[in-house]
């Protein structure tokens, strides 16, 4: 038979694939620029599913692209912006050499620059698809604000992320669309509730930095290179949603200003000031229209097939919604400077609350310490010298406990120097068969409206009851074990002599009329129920029956790690039980 001879590897899976090198040849570009390229276009090595097939027999290791996105790239205009840096970088070397300064000012003025907008219109959309993605932007973002100003990261790109940083918590305090946060040991975690999209970032501590020598700060620069131009896009179309000016402005409120400009020159110079009050998040942003607050509620139609039920559901998460948003109005705050102000600042003003800090902490102080209107004042150290009646004096963690509970939760547990509760993560929801820890199901108590107070000073109550019966029931104990020996062996043999008489007594053994036995029918049911299942099992396949066990067994394994973390659980609350009871009969004494 005649025809073309089939050659190995020229169809099919290998060439669907490009190696690295080749890929990089093809598109004529360095290692760091290709890899800075596939970054900001969203391209990333796949691997083969037959590896051997697709490197050609090779068994070397290598990096495999899609040949499809790499021939996307070829026709990418960064690419010949960064052909011309190249260029531009060798003559300016050239010109420093030469010691021509007239020329270097030239090719510094005319520097090639890139522009990244197209490059977020093609990779998100729709608005609804960037919000999607915001969660790495937003994370990196402000990881970045965070750097202090050394020669791993650009100044500039330093101070960008912190003003974007700053744009996007002012938009959420603005719209009160946060609805969780977390206190980690990595940093706090906020989610917040965007256009119908969850949207979860974490912020850092501030504290000292220290560079790790093992990360690649070039690879995080280029990613942020693109998130902080993707977060410019979102935050301006977040600020017209809201009606709110970009670049963001505040409200100009005479009558609530407080600091005089001599204060702020002291903490900060003149062209600083404002960007520094922004950062602050204690005002309020200016609008281009001046919004409503009695705005009537938009009518609702139902749906077809919609039921009475599913709305009256909606309209009530809707209320608890509109109440959480509510959580902190009418109250007002007054930050120590020993606490984290800038995440309980924002914390506290995204649910309505007024908050205000000592001057020389930080700009833009709306009231001091000595207004007796305040209601909180958070504190994170033992004692304090001056204190006012009428407030009360809390650790930070009460804030965002109560955020995480949607209602404030009773000061008693955050007094200052009090043991505080553990701090809950929010973002974990507990399944069927789950351990569910005691203070979780306090925290849902109080969220269906009971009083724990009363319930725990009566468990407490009876705990003491049971202590006190089980002292006795020692003591008794103890003073039955002073019994003679001699009324031991008596009551022995008295034992002996009834058994001996049982034994020789003959049973008496009668007939008696049969009585009905009614049937349970529901233990019927159930046991009828068991047997079919049996029988299900039975008649399964090979292969069902193998995925059925499996699955047994994985819930069986859930039930052993549940009924571990109980039996944990108890033996710390007995230790804990125990201590206490030490400690009360030590003051007794």
């Amino acid at each position: 038979m005649g025809g073309l001879e089939k050659k190995k590897y020229e169809r099919g899976a290998a060439t669907n694939y490009i190696t690295r090198n080749k890929a990089r040849k093809k598109l004529q570009l360095s290692l760091a620029d290709f890899r800075r390229l596939c970054i900001l276009k969203g391209v990333y090595p796949h691997e083969p599913k037959h590896k051997k097939k697709v490197n050609k027999g090779s068994t070397a290791p290598r990096t495999f692209y899609l040949m499809k996105d790499i021939k996307f790239l070829l026709h990418e205009p960064i690419v010949n912006k960064f052909r011309d840096y190249k260029v531009f970088v060798r003559k300016l070397r050239k010109a420093f050499g030469k010691a021509e300064w007239n020329t270097v000012d030239r090719l510094k003025d005319n520097k090639p620059v890139y522009k990244l907008d197209h490059i977020v219109k093609e990779r998100y959309p729709t608005f609804i698809d960037a919000l999607r993605d915001l969660d790495d932007a937003l994370s990196m973002c402000f990881l970045f604000a965070t750097f202090p100003r050394t020669g791993k990261c650009h100044v500039q790109t330093i101070q960008l992320c912190r003003r974007l940083s700053v744009e996007f918590m002012n938009f959420v305090i603005a719209s009160r669309l946060l609805r969780k946060v977390f206190l980690s040991i990595k940093g706090v975690y906020y989610q917040a509730e965007i256009l119908g999209q969850l949207i979860t970032w974490i912020v850092p501590y501030t504290f000292a930095h220290d560079h790790p020598t093992d990360v690649d700060y070039r690879v995080m620069a280029t990613f942020t290179e693109f998130f902080t131009t993707l977060l410019g896009f979102v935050n301006f179309r977040l600020y017209q949603t809201l009606n709110l000016l970009y670049p963001p402005k505040l409200e100009d409120k005479p009558e609530e200003k407080e600091l005089t400009k001599d204060d702020e020159e002291i903490y900060a110079m003149e062209s600083e000031s404002y960007v520094e009050k922004l950062a602050a998040l204690g005002a309020s942003l200016a609008r281009t229209v001046s919004s409503n607050e009695d705005e009537d509620d938009p009518d609702e139609f139902p749906q077809e097939g919609e039921n009475a039920e599913l709305i009256g559901e909606r309209q009530k998460e809707q209320q608890l919604l509109e109440k959480q948003k509510k959580l902190f109005e009418g109250l007002k705050f007054f930050l120590n400077r020993e606490v984290p102000r800038e995440s309980l600042a924002f914390v506290i003003r995204c649910f309505g609350g007024m908050v205000s800090w000592d001057k020389s902490l930080c700009i833009s102080a709306n009231y001091p310490v000595t207004d007796e209107t305040i209601t909180h004042q958070i504190v994170d150290r033992p004692s304090l010298g001056q204190q006012f009646v009428n407030r009360y004096y809390i650790q930070p963690q009460w804030v965002f406990d109560s955020v995480n509970c949607k209602r404030l939760l009773p000061v008693e547990d955050y007094f200052q120097g009090v043991t505080l509760p553990p701090h809950l993560s929010p973002f974990v929801e507990e399944k069927d068969g789950d351990y569910v820890p005691p203070e979780k199901l306090k925290l849902l108590a109080i969220q269906r409206g009971e009083n724990m107070y009363e319930n725990e000073s009566e468990s407490e109550e009876e705990d003491e009851k049971e202590s006190d019966e089980k002292d006795e029931d020692e003591t008794e104990d103890e003073g039955d074990d002073d019994m003679d020996e001699t009324e031991k062996e008596d009551e022995e043999r008295l034992k002996n002599m009834e058994a001996q008489k049982v034994k020789s007594k003959k049973l008496n053994v009668k007939v008696t009329t049969g009585t009905v036995k009614m049937e349970n029918k529901a233990q019927a049911s159930e046991r009828e129920k068991a047997e079919e299942k049996r029988l299900a099992i039975m008649m399964m396949k090979k292969r069902e029956k193998y995925l059925y066990k499996k699955i047994m067994f994985g819930k069986r394994r859930k039930v052993r790690e549940t009924n571990k973390l109980a039996a944990k659980r108890k033996v710390h609350d007995d230790m804990v039980k125990a201590e206490k009871k030490k400690s009360k009969k030590i003051k007794s004494q």
